[in-house]
């Protein structure tokens, strides 16, 4: 009896000091913004409130994801007049996603499949990505 009481007890100890690495490697803050329009000014200032969130809470302390879709979708792409500056941010651990519903409507328009920023992932849909974020505790922005 005493020798399943021990494993019991090891396996408890196991088990909260996994659950306690786990927590302890994802950050304290996460919030996703949006990017729903063309308008530069807006667009850049979701990317102002990005990296100011970053600056305020550090980069290990904070989960950032900008979401794209419809007429925002531009930022993320090759044409986009902050390309350089989305790129840059990529590498600071800022996370991009790229609406597929809206790429796939642009190239049905247009015959061409718009052509992503490097750093930038896509995902299905971006209203979808800014709910599953949110029911992951993610606080929502949308400049």
């Amino acid at each position: 009896m005493s020798k399943i009481l021990k494993n019991i007890g090891m396996l408890m100890f196991a088990s909260m000091v996994f659950v306690g690495n786990a927590l302890a490697d994802s950050p304290e803050h996460k919030i996703v913004i949006q990017v729903s329009t063309d308008d530069p000014r807006t667009q850049k200032i979701a990317l102002n409130n990005a990296v100011n969130m970053q600056k305020a809470y550090g980069i290990d302390n904070i989960a950032i994801e900008v979401v794209a879709y419809g007429p925002g979708l531009g930022l993320l792409t090759k044409k986009s007049k902050s390309a350089d500056r989305v790129e840059s941010l990529a590498m600071s651990d800022i996370t991009f996603s790229a609406c597929g519903n809206t790429m796939a409507k642009v190239a049905k328009k247009s015959g061409k499949m718009p052509v992503l920023l490097e750093g930038v992932q896509q995902v299905t849909a971006g209203v979808a990505r800014i709910m599953e974020l949110q029911e992951q505790g993610y606080a929502y922005v949308r400049p």
